[in-house]
């Protein structure tokens, strides 16, 4: 049995690969067993609407205490989030100069123009339309992960 991928408890300042911003439980389960199958992310964590991962990644709420330092490599955001969309998200992101690195993947089933050029105009890293088929999705982590977690070069937080 595979070792568990997501996490959804605080987690103090233990490392992080990715952030994982998705509301929806199907697009979730889908995702989670996806980049289990790619491989490549060793630890994901899940928040489940844009207020929680705010809260994640700034170390308030119930993630009070987690260092900024210890963001996460990476974050995939969807853009249709309750309490905070995803645009607001990315906007906050983007505009601290503590977050401002952490390359942001927009993941989406979004196919408008205007969803995608907001997202870029915000700072987004990457846009991408969520895959239908398992197949498809397993191919894209597969390529997020090799690309994100292994070939890009990040900038150290505090940089």
């Amino acid at each position: 049995m595979d070792a568990p991928l997501a996490n959804t408890a605080p987690q103090g300042i233990q490392p992080c690969d990715m952030l994982l911003v998705e509301d929806n439980p199907l697009d979730l389960e889908i995702a989670l067993r996806s980049f289990r199958k790619a491989g490549g992310a060793r630890h994901i964590q899940v928040a489940r609407d844009g207020a929680e991962a705010l809260d994640f990644v700034f170390g308030e709420g119930r993630h009070a205490g987690r260092r900024l330092a210890d963001a996460p490599r990476m974050i995939l955001l969807d853009l249709k989030l309750p309490k905070v969309d995803g645009l607001e998200v990315l906007a906050r992101l983007k505009a601290d100069p503590r977050t401002r690195h952490i390359p942001v993947v927009m993941l989406t089933t979004s196919h408008q123009q205007r969803d995608l050029q907001q997202s870029y105009q915000l700072g987004v890293n990457s846009y991408l339309v969520k895959p239908v088929a398992l197949e498809d999705f397993v191919r894209l982590a597969r390529e997020i992960t090799a690309y994100w977690l292994g070939l890009n070069q990040p900038l150290a937080a505090g940089v």
